[in-house]
């Protein structure tokens, strides 16, 4: 009688879409196993600086590259540097990178496809086919340009990526917006007379936070394999500073007579990226209400 009373108590209570996306995701075992890597791999960035055994830039030349051993865990590479410490301090790079140029993406998707959805007509057409045009641009070639003009520092490569990585979000937040705009609530908010950026803000944008997450989600290992892919041409990070691509990059170079220093950096950018299309996937299938139903 218990469990009964419960359940039905439960029941009455309800439960909100983000609680009840919450136990489906519980459930995707896939999901949840690729949230604790994630958690742990930025729990592991932060701490860095504590945990690294060595330094990130000291070198015992006359060591040079030595296989995995009790002193390196993960061996050295031929400047004698710890890979354990390269690796945790490649981590913060390519996680800010893949963080913080998603969030330069979304900032401006968001922002573009909002306003072109809502305003409708010929402000949506014109927007819409900017974005078109933009699309068939080569952006590999873009950020290339940018590199070799203003320098290769980390805080261009952030603004580059997210600045090509915006069309999608943009699509998806116009279609979002329009499926929204014709809702009884954004009526009831024109009528009381709320300004356009109001009801954006406060109506549009907060009901459309599943789609948003989900595509952060996997936007976020396409911004990390573009940041190695730089780096792998030697556009991206460059030393002292260091990051997955780059230590993969190096490692290729090796990796015949040292495999350790392509097999682990690769392994870690490879967790991290399935880590993030697992959890993608899961979050998809946890905030899609009709997939639920079925």
């Amino acid at each position: 009688m218990s469990d009964v009373a419960s359940t039905l108590e439960y029941a009455e209570a309800g439960t909100s879409l983000w609680q009840d996306a919450w136990v489906r995701l519980r459930r995707n075992r896939l999901a949840v196993f690729g949230l604790v890597v994630m958690a742990t791999l930025i729990v592991l960035a932060l701490l860095t600086p504590w945990i690294a055994p060595y330094a990130y830039d000291a070198q015992d030349l006359d060591l040079g590259a030595t296989p995995p051993s009790a002193a390196h865990w993960l061996g050295t590479d031929v400047f004698g540097r710890d890979m354990l410490t390269q690796i945790l301090y490649g981590g913060r790079i390519s996680l800010a990178v893949g963080f913080v140029a998603t969030a330069v993406a979304l900032l401006i998707g968001v922002t573009w496809g909002a306003i072109a959805g809502y305003a409708g007509g010929k402000v949506d057409a014109v927007m819409m086919r900017l974005v078109d045009i933009l699309y068939a641009l080569p952006f590999m070639i873009f950020i290339v340009l940018l590199m070799v003009v203003f320098g290769r520092n980390v805080l261009l490569l952030f603004l580059a990526i997210g600045a090509v990585e915006w069309l999608t979000m943009a699509r998806i937040m116009r279609g979002q917006v329009q499926s929204l705009r014709q809702q009884e609530f954004v009526e009831a908010a024109i009528s009381i007379g709320l300004p356009t950026t109001t009801i954006i803000r406060r109506h549009l944008v907060p009901n459309a936070l599943g789609p948003i997450i989900v595509y952060t989600t996997l936007t976020i290992p396409q911004v990390m394999l573009l940041e190695a892919f730089l780096s792998f041409l030697g556009l991206g990070i460059q030393p002292p500073q260091t990051s997955w691509g780059l230590l993969i990059s190096y490692g290729a170079e090796t990796m015949e007579e040292y495999p350790w220093l392509l097999i682990f950096p690769g392994a870690a950018l490879t967790l991290t990226l399935f880590s993030l299309n697992f959890l993608g996937d899961g979050l998809r299938d946890a905030l899609d209400v009709r997939g639920a139903k079925d």
